[in-house]
């Protein structure tokens, strides 16, 4: 009886998942679809290309910010990092090219966000608290590095080519995105560096008595992320043609809320790529239609506060199923 009840309950779970799995896409679909009607401008290839550029970055942020959230932790610094990035690789790149400039952003991404990993693996910190003191430092030394202002003064090939160029009909930026969403999808999904962020995110002490460096570990998932913010850098200097020492302030709640919508567990050790891409989608659709339809950037910001608010809700409500 007990085995029979313990196999009714795995068939109701799985069924339950695959409800679950079909909710959002229908979801999309219907938002996609209804935005098509309220404004018929929505399904222009002009648009969607558009939308397209605009979703790369927070789709690339929001890998970081998965890898994060299902390692059991948080990462509150990644528009700071992304914008210290942006202006550090402009000064390089003006100065030692392109290519130079390309790399300082990754590698600066990667190195503070190893810092963070550090502190919160090494020291047993909480990645809350460690992740918000590190966007006040990386805010601050992009503020100090480009004097507060803007720096305008950005390569107009590296411009053209990232931002504006295509291949095979796709943005090149559309092409670093999912690549960026790929390679972060098979190091999740068919890697022993993605079985142990699992496995630490469902429960850090049982994996270190499995043998599992949790503290190494934990800090190279910091790393992956600082340098998701790097290459968004990267994407988003190129876009709007400058350095903004405060780029896209809003872009770290935007992909907790993306991550969280998306079905990505907020108390870590479940979630999937797909998922990001979900929550993404949707995120980005509401802000492209409330822009063609002119809604004010106040109350954009009132729905992604609201979306946020629905994306921890929901998670609850799953875990309280499970």
């Amino acid at each position: 009886m007990t085995h029979g009840t313990g196999l009714f309950g795995q068939l109701a779970g799985a069924a339950r998942k695959r409800r679950e799995d079909t909710v959002l896409p229908i979801l999309i679909v219907l938002i996609a679809t209804v935005a098509g009607i309220v404004e018929p401008r929505f399904w222009t290839v002009d648009n969607l290309l558009n939308l397209a550029r605009q979703v790369v970055p927070l789709l690339v942020i929001s890998v970081g910010q998965a890898f994060a959230v299902i390692s059991g932790g948080l990462d509150l610094s990644l528009a700071a990092i992304m914008s210290l990035c942006g202006v550090a690789g402009v000064l390089v790149m003006n100065r030692y090219g392109i290519l130079t400039g390309i790399g300082c952003m990754l590698l600066l991404g990667a190195a503070v966000g190893t810092a963070s990993g550090a502190l919160i693996a090494y020291f047993r910190t909480t990645p809350l608290v460690v992740t918000l003191g590190m966007l006040s430092v990386a805010q601050a030394c992009a503020l100090i590095m480009s004097n507060g202002t803007p720096i305008y003064d950005v390569p107009a090939g590296y411009s053209q080519l990232v931002g504006f160029d295509s291949f095979a009909g796709l943005p090149w930026s559309v092409w670093i995105g999912n690549t960026t969403l790929l390679a972060g999808g098979f190091l999740l999904s068919q890697t022993v560096f993605g079985r142990y962020v699992y496995a630490i995110g469902s429960n850090a002490s049982a994996a270190a008595k499995s043998g599992v460096n949790v503290p190494l570990y934990t800090m190279l998932v910091y790393t992956l992320s600082g340098l998701c913010a790097g290459v968004g850098a990267i994407v988003l200097t190129a876009w709007v043609g400058s350095a903004q020492p405060v780029a896209a302030a809003d872009i770290t709640l935007q992909s907790v809320a993306a991550v969280v919508l998306g079905g990505v567990a907020l108390t870590g050790g479940r979630g999937s790529m797909l998922q990001v891409v979900y929550g993404v989608t949707m995120l980005s659709m509401l802000s492209n239609v409330m822009n063609m339809i002119g809604v004010s950037a106040y109350y954009q910001t009132l729905v992604i506060g609201f979306v946020i608010i629905l994306a921890v809700v929901l998670d609850r409500l799953r875990r309280g199923r499970d």
